[in-house]
């Protein structure tokens, strides 16, 4: 029998070493146009996060109303409030918040609209007994973004006083004697109204929600992926194939040598 001929032979051999080069060239390109898509994605969704930021502000009540939950779409948006600012029992701080170097408090207060009331982060102040965190009055007018409440509990933080560890509208709907609605308002400007002086230190307003435009592109950058992965795994397959039926025809002489049956040497032809 003859000895099995090695595998790495027939892979390169003139024909399947052309083939494989032809392999490569082809995933190669696929891989590319992968990348390309996922590069596709990436700038719609920047385009449509950057979009959304800088939208025009709208009226908040024209978002969603207090009877609804806080709509994925509305986060981030800027907007207008226009109302009054609720009673000075009812702000509340947001402990453990960062500005600049300094650990401090974010100031919490309601702004009473037509319909329930909506809380307003106005600012940032060192200490609750801080000056600038003197609850304002009145009427007013102002601008912000929309912010979702905070994951973390805080309900057990309401049965000790107004200084909570986390921003959650399920917390606050218990402290106030009003419905609320389902978001805040980080306020970027004061547009009408009494100015506190000193006012809270501005807070910035999170960044937008990632708007995931594109995702078909995504798909499309998969596809092209598994394509080329396919295009070097059927080389791999027709190489094995080819090499197996190269084996095959080796032992076929051997099989047919085998078959033939010889002359006996034993016996004798009588005359």
């Amino acid at each position: 029998m003859t000895p099995e001929r090695p595998l790495w032979r027939t892979a390169f051999s003139p024909r399947w070493s052309a083939l494989l080069l032809l392999a490569l060239a082809i995933a190669g390109t696929m891989s590319v146009l992968g990348v390309w898509q996922l590069d596709v994605y990436r700038s719609k969704t920047a385009e449509a996060t950057a979009k959304q930021a800088l939208a025009a502000p709208v009226v908040l009540q024209s978002l969603f109303s207090v009877d609804e939950g806080l709509p994925a779409k509305a986060v981030g948006r800027r907007v207008t409030v226009a109302g009054t600012w609720g009673p000075a029992a009812d702000q509340v701080f947001i402990a453990d918040r960062r500005h600049g170097t300094q650990d401090g408090f974010w100031v919490v207060s309601p702004v009473k609209l037509e319909t329930g009331a909506v809380m307003v982060v106005r600012g940032w102040v060192a200490t609750v007994d801080d000056p600038a965190g003197v609850a304002p009055s009145g009427p007013v007018q102002l601008s912000g973004s929309v912010v979702a409440s905070e994951a973390a509990d805080s309900s057990g933080d309401a049965a000790k006083g107004r200084v909570l560890s986390s921003l959650r509208i399920p917390t606050l709907v218990h402290m106030v004697t009003y419905r609320l609605y389902d978001a805040f308002v980080v306020q970027t400007a004061l547009d009408s109204g009494t100015v506190p002086s000193p006012a809270p230190a501005a807070v910035t307003p999170p960044s937008p929600p990632t708007d995931h435009a594109g995702l078909r592109n995504v798909a499309y950058a998969f596809q092209w992926w598994i394509f080329a992965a396919f295009t070097l795994w059927m080389w791999g397959r027709m190489v094995l194939d080819a090499h197996r039926a190269t084996d095959e025809d080796d032992d076929a002489p051997l099989k047919q040598d085998q078959e033939v049956e010889p002359v006996g040497s034993s016996g004798t032809v009588s005359a």
